[in-house]
């Protein structure tokens, strides 16, 4: 059993399942249904996704992360400045998910039920790497951390707006990406700002030392 063939599977699945998921939710019954539509047994539903909806699920969210990584290679973004090619990534990434708004809707309810485990929590790391990596990211350090933990809070507030957004070409959802993001850049100067003051800052160890051995009056 290959990988590629498990992949083919899980692509027949999710095709196959999505336009029933607006109706009926992510189910065990609309997986089985898929599965009977795609030509699959129940053994090889397990391998595709041995935990069942849940899995489904990720497959789903990590697909449209492939499908950003894709799309923004076709695009020269170079040129942009870090907190626009972090908008347009972000709401490229909404973008791709608009004709199956329903679906991820009823992704967040499944996710954040507890029976789900951590699985939502690592599908949107994803889906933040994803997006810091297709703005240039190399950073290994602990920015790698705190942008994505920053970007992860941002992408689930955008989600949760988008959703409930009713304005024309979700024109408020993308003026609120800009919002957020700009929140975002004010922190990265701030950090940066924090370094250069923290480097001028006299050693602490001598300074301790002066304050020992010094009078009242230094």
């Amino acid at each position: 059993m290959t990988d590629a063939l498990i992949h083919e599977w899980r692509l027949a699945l999710l095709r196959k399942a999505l336009p029933n998921v607006a109706f009926d939710g992510w189910t065990g019954k609309v997986l089985a249904a898929a599965a009977g539509e795609a030509g699959l047994d129940e053994g090889q539903v397990d391998l595709a996704f041995p935990n069942g909806v849940v899995d489904l699920i990720c497959f789903f969210m990590a697909e449209g992360d492939r499908r950003l990584e894709d799309r923004l290679k076709s695009e020269d973004i170079a040129g942009m400045k870090v907190r626009a090619r972090i908008a347009h990534a972000l709401r490229t990434r909404i973008e791709l998910d608009t004709p199956h708004r329903e679906a991820v809707r009823r992704a967040g309810a499944v996710l954040a039920l507890p029976t789900s485990g951590a699985a939502g929590l690592r599908a949107l790391y994803h889906s933040v790497d994803s997006i810091w990596r297709a703005a240039g990211d190399t950073s290994t350090d602990l920015n790698f951390y705190t942008r994505r933990a920053t970007l992860a809070a941002v992408y689930a507030a955008t989600v949760l707006y988008w959703l409930g957004d009713e304005s024309d070409d979700f024109a408020d959802t993308w003026a609120f990406i800009d919002r957020r993001i700009g929140d975002v850049m004010q922190i990265e100067k701030a950090k940066k700002g924090l370094k250069k003051f923290a480097g001028r800052l006299p050693d602490p160890v001598r300074l301790l030392g002066r304050l020992r051995y010094a009078g009242p009056w230094g």
